[in-house]
């Protein structure tokens, strides 16, 4: 298979669309000029996301966007020949009190080639949105894809659903804040880092493929995001990633080669033995 060249980008968006899309633009130049052939944008990145998880005040929600309405081939425009994720808030303008989904679209300038509602919402995004209901792997131009919206990638489950339909890239777009309750001085050394970084390793090295993990930068209400974009390899590794302020990370892969050779020895995915386990059911407290 041809190589190919990832970029995931660490970037602020907001309400202003016009500047969500030069933000756009802007990064996907960027990633052509370093040759990428896939680049995944953060969750909400067409509208931005909301302005606080907790269940106090009022809240503006993002805008609702069809996908297939302008914004979307705006989008494909711009994608041209390149593979883009972006997330966004799926519902009906006309009908502000129906359902709202936060989605993420894989795009290029032949359509969209696939879309995922957010299925894990953390703590109260259920004030905007609806979770979604289905995982499912599909194929684009440069691979088979799979896509999380941030939350997703704290369940073993979801990427593994993912990679058992044939995903060889996860795609996990995130507006990742840091810790509400005990935000450390360095956006580094915050906890929500240390667990954004740890899940998006454990995802590549459980089911020995890439993640490509985007993540929103600066603040936007209540919240400060983390920024760290990064590129992980299927044995874990992170192979590239941004600090905490806006950026991309970068590298080349032959995606055939890295699975198969992760898949060669030690290999979660490979070994399974499903008869064995239980069937997983939320604990409750």
């Amino acid at each position: 298979m041809t190589p190919l060249t990832i970029a995931a980008a660490a970037a602020p968006f907001t309400r202003d669309m016009e500047a969500c899309f030069a933000t756009i633009e802007r990064l996907l130049q960027d990633a052509r000029a370093a040759g990428a052939g896939l680049v995944v944008l953060p969750e909400a990145a067409l509208g931005g996301y909301v302005e606080t998880l907790s269940g106090e005040g009022e809240m503006d929600p993002p805008p609702a966007l069809d996908p297939d309405g302008p914004q979307l081939r705006r989008l494909m425009e711009l994608a041209g020949d390149t593979v883009v994720c972006v997330g966004f808030c799926e519902g009906d303008a006309a009908d502000p009190d129906g359902p709202a989904y936060n989605v993420a679209a894989c795009v290029s300038g032949d359509g969209l080639h696939g879309l995922h509602r957010k299925v894990h919402l953390p703590l109260r995004e259920d004030r905007v949105t609806t979770a979604g209901s289905s995982l499912a792997a599909f194929d684009t131009p440069v691979g088979r894809i799979g896509m999380l919206i941030c939350y997703d990638k704290a369940f073993p489950e979801a990427a593994r659903t993912l990679a058992l339909d044939g995903a060889q890239v996860i795609c996990t777009m995130s507006a990742w804040p840091c810790s509400a309750t005990n935000a450390a001085p360095e956006l580094t050394d915050d906890r929500q880092w240390r667990r954004a970084e740890l899940w998006d390793r454990a995802r590549a090295a459980e089911n020995s493929l890439v993640v490509a993990s985007a993540n929103q930068t600066g603040s936007f209400g209540s919240l400060r995001f983390l920024g760290g974009a990064r590129i992980v390899e299927p044995g874990g590794d992170v192979v590239a990633q941004t600090g905490t302020t806006p950026g991309l990370a970068v590298h080349t892969f032959d995606l055939d080669a890295a699975l198969t050779r992760a898949r060669r020895a030690l290999s979660p995915i490979r070994d399974l033995r499903p008869d064995t386990y239980r069937v997983a059911e939320p604990l409750r407290a």
